[in-house]
């Protein structure tokens, strides 16, 4: 009886622990989950963000392209001021 009811207690401890244990295995495979999901959202953010550094930066390129011309054609302007000064 004594064994009977140390085997029922032993079982009982069992299946607290198998209970604490599928109760932290669900926890860890939901924050893997979330760390997932978070990791796929941050690679989105990272490429749409390489994404827009690429469009601004062949934006800026043209708009470099810009000042240099327009720099050109002020000093054009300037030299003719010059010249119609000088005759």
């Amino acid at each position: 009886r004594q064994f009977d009811i140390a085997n029922r207690e032993a079982m009982d401890e069992s299946a607290e622990w198998r209970l604490k244990y599928d109760t932290e295995v669900d926890r860890v495979n939901k924050c893997i989950k979330d760390l997932q999901v978070e990791s796929s959202r941050r690679a989105d953010d990272a490429s749409g963000n390489n994404h827009k550094l690429a469009i601004l930066q062949k934006e800026n390129a043209i708009l470099l392209e810009k000042v240099e011309t327009l720099k050109r054609e002020l000093e054009e302007e300037k030299q003719k001021c010059n010249s119609r000064y000088m005759n």
